[in-house]
């Protein structure tokens, strides 16, 4: 006998609760729980058997499981699959979000009509027509011959399909505007959203096809949608830019398949995205002048060095509270580092205004950027200019040590192979052997990272 059910779900985070309450025990938010009805579910059945794509349920030891290597494909560009790990899964679910006009769905259609002529294509629009992509891939000059297209929002009805073509990989375009015919309430809600990606991922599991899906943003960069989303499926990526600039950055969150925080640098032209071979080039456009305020520090992304030019400016400040601006870094972490380096250093800033700006729209995530936003920041307030070809990484500690940091070997590699010549580095970072045409400064305090400037 089949029966409704009826459960709470809060609209910011996805929780599920028994009964209806004015608070969300679990993110904290106010009048976000909403009755939701799960349609007629059969006694003895259950909507999410086989979810990571068993359909019959066997306990085995680890030592039988099949650990043949995974057969990934490329999607044709080399940033794309240094994101994912290597290349595309089959049988992977893909979220991919981003801002309105950040270039998914244009990095999407160039991917798919690039597969397509190997076979297997299917594109799903549920946002726009099939008459608006088709104009979009002969604007780009894009072959249009082979891919396969579909404009549906049922997922039934796309799952139902998509088994008769039986494609190597699928773009769902977006989820947020799927639908199943068993939940009733709107399409982008919290319950249409979880059990759509949940759907989805189930047959991407079961057929062995490859599922990127298309999420849009929150106002603050998140994914809309519930938590649990970026948790049903296998690899979450980032799509960001400005609409004023034409450099987009892939970073990969969540991987079950390689490394995260892995990052793909693109080109936005009108021919579509392009790949940038070397990412260090376009963040490094400086004049040939020295400048105060301005260092090239050396990033680790993924499993590759990023040299990225930051900037540092400290102005008197007529407000009773200076400002601490910050592009692309943790303001609270600029705070910290201020007061160590008045504590440590002698070095005071407190009536001063403090700007720190990552060029190229970078955000920075790791700790080696804390000795050379500090020594840009002294560069500004002393108007001291730093020379061009001086790099500069390192970990700064609350008692004012210079802590390593990992892979320094490889950052000081990079930089020499962009003609960096002077190098202020931690001292357990010191490499054993001279590299050739850098003269590597090693310090132990932030004092010593002073004198050496």
């Amino acid at each position: 006998m089949a029966k409704n059910k009826t459960a709470y779900v809060c609209n910011e985070c996805g929780a599920d609760f028994m009964r209806w309450q004015g608070q969300c025990t679990e993110c904290g938010a106010w009048n976000s729980i909403s009755e939701v009805r799960l349609g007629a579910v059969k006694a003895g059945s259950s909507r999410l058997g086989g979810y990571a794509g068993a359909t019959v349920a066997r306990v085995m030891r680890l030592d039988e499981v099949d650990l043949q290597d995974v057969p990934r494909f490329s999607s044709g560009f080399a940033e794309f699959d240094r994101v994912l790990g290597g290349g595309i899964v089959p049988g992977s679910a893909i979220l991919i979000g981003g801002h309105p006009g950040a270039g998914k769905s244009t990095l999407l259609l160039q991917i798919m009509c690039g597969l397509a002529a190997q076979g297997g294509a299917l594109y799903v629009t549920g946002e726009e027509s099939l008459q608006q992509v088709a104009m979009r891939a002969q604007r780009l000059g894009l072959p249009m011959s082979e891919l396969k297209m579909l404009a549906e929002t049922n997922v039934e009805t796309i799952c139902q399909l998509a088994q008769q073509e039986k494609p190597r990989i699928m773009v769902i375009d977006s989820i947020q505007v799927m639908h199943l015919a068993d939940i009733q309430s709107a399409p982008g809600s919290v319950s249409q959203v979880r059990e759509s990606a949940a759907h989805l991922t189930r047959f991407a599991k079961q057929h062995h096809i490859a599922i990127i899906m298309v999420g849009h943003v929150t106002k603050d960069g998140s994914l809309a949608g519930p938590k649990v989303l970026e948790h049903c499926i296998d690899c979450s990526v980032m799509l960001d830019g400005d609409a004023d600039n034409r450099y987009r950055t892939l970073r990969g969150h969540k991987n079950r398949f390689g490394p995260v925080n892995e990052l793909g640098v693109f080109a936005m032209t009108g021919q579509g995205m392009k790949e940038v071979k070397n990412p260090s080039a376009i963040f490094l456009t400086r004049g040939k002048e020295d400048q105060s305020g301005s260092i090239v520090m050396v990033l680790w992304e993924g499993t590759r060095p990023l040299l990225v030019e930051i900037q540092g400016l400290v102005d008197y400040s007529p407000l009773n509270n200076p400002r601490r601006v910050t592009l692309g870094m943790e303001q609270n972490r600029i705070a910290m580092l201020l007061a160590v380096m008045h504590r440590h250093a002698g070095i005071q800033m407190a009536d001063q205004d403090v700007f720190v700006n990552v060029v190229g729209g970078v955000k920075v995530n790791e700790t080696s950027a804390d000795l050379a936003t500090l020594l840009a920041l002294v560069s500004s307030f002393r108007d001291k200019p730093l020379p061009n070809d001086l790099v500069v990484f390192g970990e700064v500690g609350l008692a004012g040590e210079i802590r390593p940091v990992p892979s320094g070997q490889e950052r000081l590699k990079e930089a020499a192979k962009h003609g960096f010549k002077r190098a202020i580095v931690p001292l357990a970072n010191k490499p054993k052997e001279p590299i050739a045409g850098m003269e590597v400064v090693a310090v132990a305090r932030l004092a010593e990272a002073l004198e050496a400037l």
